[in-house]
């Protein structure tokens, strides 16, 4: 049975191109769930996938797309019926597994989650891994002991998707936040999100060479990593948490051990594609309950077509000229 994908493939001279095009179910790999996609979204993962990024897809063709929200159609697992509605995000989808940027995707049923009752599939997909991905930090900083009254959470790439849904989820949780971001234009979107404070970029920038600073926040969501989130550490209060969900600016780490052996600061990784189920299912029950942010998801998400995805969107999220999530309907 035929049905349209966005394929990415590599072309004799090295180069890459992408088009929706159809697939054969037959093309996708073995799997106990076979599910109908309703729903995606856009990730700068995805974006890098794209466009042919090595490091994120091995081998072309591909089908980009990590996050998906869809019924299924056949179930080779007890837990899932014909006709459940389910998200998945992470693990390898979209990397080197066929991903959500098509009409059909097939996955082990431990890839999946039933949708959350409160959640529409387009409400599924402006969280998804991006929201997931914020939930599961702030998770991680209360697990070691993060709480509202330590004092303000900066929260870098603050117009992003896991910058947008990190400041609405802290806002919700009652902590005070400082947004951070270089679009000028972005006040007013971060204010209505939760955001206590907005600040440039340059804030959160020290060029001192010094090992500290004097103390500004007590915790942190990055997105973005290099000197800028050495400057978290430098400036952060005493047990404070940072906590590294991105490398944007920089993968390199070029700091010192001083905040952690002098303020006992905290840093914490978010690598969510690999989260064990039952820490996915209890991350997805406080996006569906304390956490719950459906008030602001509106304002966050964009809806758009795969061509139009195709033909304008993932190229702009790799030029930082997306604010909030992107979600495709497919």
């Amino acid at each position: 049975m035929p049905f349209k994908a966005l394929r990415v493939i590599e072309t004799p001279s090295g180069t890459f191109e992408r088009s929706v095009r159809e697939m054969e179910i037959q093309d996708l790999p073995p799997g106990e769930l076979l599910i109908k996609v309703h729903y995606s979204a856009l990730n700068y993962k995805d974006a890098l996938s794209a466009t042919g990024n090595k490091g994120i897809t091995k081998n072309y063709p591909h089908t980009p797309g990590i996050d998906a929200a869809g019924v299924i159609e056949l179930s080779r697992n007890e837990k899932f019926a014909v006709n459940d509605e389910v998200i998945v995000t992470g693990y390898d989808l979209g990397m080197n597994t066929p991903g959500g940027f098509a009409q059909y995707i097939r996955v082990p049923s431990s890839w999946a989650v039933k949708r959350p009752t409160d959640f529409t599939f387009p409400e599924c997909m402006t969280i998804g891994t991006a929201g997931f991905t914020a939930a599961l930090a702030l998770y991680k900083m209360e697990l070691l002991g993060q709480t509202p009254s330590g004092g303000p959470v900066v929260v870098t790439g603050a117009t992003g998707g896991v910058g947008s849904l990190a400041l609405a989820i802290l806002s919700k949780a009652g902590y005070e936040t400082i947004a951070i971001t270089g679009k000028t234009n972005a006040r007013e979107y971060l204010l209505h999100l939760g955001a206590t404070r907005v600040e440039s970029r340059e804030f959160v920038q020290d060029q001192s060479g010094k090992a500290l600073l004097r103390p500004k926040w007590a915790g942190a969501i990055d997105t973005v990593g290099g000197n800028t989130l050495i400057t978290l550490l430098k400036a952060c209060r005493l047990n404070g948490t940072v906590v590294s969900t991105g490398m944007v600016e920089s993968p390199k780490f070029e700091g010192t051990v001083f905040p952690f052996i002098l303020n006992g600061i905290n840093l914490a990784g978010v690598g969510s594609a690999e989260t064990p189920d039952e820490t996915r299912k209890l991350i997805w029950n406080k996006l569906a309950g304390e956490w719950n942010v459906k008030d602001k998801l509106g304002v966050i998400a964009k809806e758009v077509s795969l061509d139009e995805l195709n033909t304008s969107y993932i190229d702009a999220i790799l030029e930082a000229k997306i604010m909030g999530r992107i979600v495709v309907k497919i």
